[in-house]
């Protein structure tokens, strides 16, 4: 009875409009809706619950004779999937209720009340990824997204239109992903937490430090909790759990190092806080933290090739040239207090044996308060005192009346020479940008040997600054005679690259490796942080694993 009235209410429709769809496919070109179409939009409105894009749904159904364009079940996959990665990254709660309505809808039976519905979402979606340039950097970092898109461009529009009228809007919906396979392999990682989300997850709660050969108080949690999280295979945990192991074995331990490793911690196989941390981060939260890496893909540039990109929570630099990783190296970012920025500049020289012009908080803050207990500490770590930032005047440090200097009347600024303990090191990459970062060398080697290495002001130290600088002329055709000579001699010496290398710095807590394993990382600036809000873990991702 219910279809019969669906069947007859399509019926009238048809009767009632003309169907010119096909005939118009040639010149696609919105147009102004008439005053049936809005009608018929809010007839599908009351059906459907909201719609917010009336004017345009008008428009696109009126070109299309009020018949459904949503005929590719490939296609729907394809819209909800994305919506789904978007309200379960928890940036949105109009994603949210969206990616609810349209899994209701879809098995309603009402094809009017999914199609315009669907098709509202997919207008949404279009201004969503529109607007990621402009506004992304504040919704994936901790500021959610509370306004209303809005409505597409009319490029925008036509460009729907077209792809309708060609039965192509998977193709379009697709082409709405971020331009990078690890879309996908998030996707995958997203659906394997789904699928598992239905067992039983222990937590392990055994306090203190927990080494090789101590005694367990409950060794099934661990070992469940291992398996579960794939670094311990499900024969070797029915083994070990068939032989009531209650202490801390090396079969474990090598398994808690797997853990580790993919998770950013010191591989030593001690359980502690961090590591106790993770294995008891819940499914829901790990689904959560991938769908909002997710998004943050399409933020980050998808080239590969004269590029320079520091993933501030992995403490990790990559070089590439040509689409070929050239260099990698550890690197010290900004601490809490002090965070590296997300930004976008242009490497465009290296500096030899830096002097170091010593930004006003670090000074105020780091060093003043050391010359007031030791007088002579500007000489002995190599600080000139200059009359001011526009003045290179040398002040001699025992004309100044240190009794009554503070850190906040200091009228000077200060300038550490060249040397071996110079806070740049031997080599300065100059990045202009507004917060004044750039990349360096350093004396404090031993700072790479951390796992966590958010240590700096701001600046981003490079444990491979040597080898990045010769990589970087070279590439830039200058001789390995002046190379070498630049690198030795005592002076300050400012090299010009011929050609430019992007620099980026992205802050992605999870991704997944070359090898297919996912990658998560401490949120070292509270950035995957967001208000707490019902979200169903279970929404469907089936889309985003068929195609690369």
């Amino acid at each position: 009875m219910v279809f019969a009235r669906m069947l007859f209410k399509t019926l009238l429709v048809f009767a009632l409009l003309p169907l010119s769809v096909w005939a118009n496919v040639g010149n696609v070109e919105p147009n102004k809706p008439s005053e049936n179409a809005i009608t018929w939009i809010q007839q599908a409105e009351a059906e459907s619950g909201v719609v917010t894009y009336t004017q345009d749904l008008a428009m696109i159904y009126e070109y299309f004779s009020f018949s459904p364009i949503w005929h590719d079940y490939r296609a729907k996959d394809e819209l909800e999937t994305q919506i789904n990665i978007i309200s379960l990254a928890g940036i949105s709660q109009e994603f949210e209720w969206r990616a609810v309505l349209l899994r209701e809808l879809r098995v309603s039976g009402d094809w009017r009340a999914y199609d315009v519905f669907a098709t509202d979402s997919l207008l949404a979606l279009i201004s969503y990824n529109s607007q990621v340039p402009l506004h992304g950097k504040s919704w994936f970092f901790g500021t959610d997204i509370n306004d209303t898109f809005p409505a597409p461009t009319k490029t925008q529009t036509t460009n729907l239109l077209m792809a309708a009228s060609r039965n192509a809007l998977y193709d379009y919906a697709f082409s709405l992903r971020p331009e990078t396979p690890q879309y996908r392999e998030m996707a995958k990682a997203i659906v394997a937490l789904q699928d598992e989300n239905t067992s039983y997850w222990p937590k392990f709660t055994q306090r203190g430090l927990i080494k090789h050969g101590n005694k367990l108080v409950d060794s099934d949690s661990l070992i469940t909790s291992l398996e579960r999280h794939g670094v311990l295979s499900t024969e070797e945990a029915q083994r070990l759990k068939l032989k009531h192991v209650g202490f801390y074995n090396a079969v474990m331990v090598q398994a808690v190092k797997r853990f580790q490793q993919s998770h950013g911690l010191k591989t030593d196989g001690v359980i502690g806080n961090k590591t106790r941390y993770w294995l008891n981060k819940s499914v829901d939260n790990r689904i959560q933290i991938l769908a909002l890496n997710m998004e943050r893909l399409r933020l980050w540039p998808t080239g590969r090739d004269r590029i320079l990109l520091v993933n501030i929570p992995n403490y990790e630099m990559e070089l590439w040239m040509d689409k070929q990783l050239i260099l990698d190296s550890k690197v010290v970012v900004g601490r809490p207090s002090r965070r590296t920025p997300l930004f976008t500049s242009r490497l465009d020289s290296v500096v030899f044996n830096p002097h170091w012009n010593v930004p006003v908080t670090i000074m105020r803050k780091d060093i003043l308060p050391k010359v007031s207990v030791d007088n002579d500490y500007l000489s002995k770590h190599s600080y000139t005192v200059l009359s001011s930032w526009s003045n290179g005047e040398v002040i001699p440090p025992d004309s100044i009346d240190w009794e009554t200097v503070t850190p906040n009347n200091f009228p000077y600024r200060l300038q550490q020479s060249p040397g071996n303990f110079n806070a740049l090191g031997r080599y300065k990459f100059n990045t202009p940008n507004g917060n004044a970062i750039y990349l360096h060398d350093t004396p404090a080697k031993g700072l790479f040997n951390r796992a966590s290495r958010a240590f700096s002001s701001g600046c981003i130290r490079v444990q491979k600054a040597e080898v990045l600088a010769e990589v970087l002329l070279d590439k830039s055709g200058l001789e390995m005679g002046d190379y070498d000579y630049y690198r030795k001699t005592p002076k300050t010496k400012w090299v010009t690259l011929r050609k430019k290398i992007s620099v980026h710095t992205i802050y992605q807590t999870a991704w997944v490796n070359e090898d297919g394993e996912v990658q998560f990382r401490d949120d070292v600036y509270d950035y995957d942080a967001r208000p707490k809000r019902t979200i169903d873990p279970s929404a469907s991702l089936t889309a985003s694993t068929n195609q690369s």
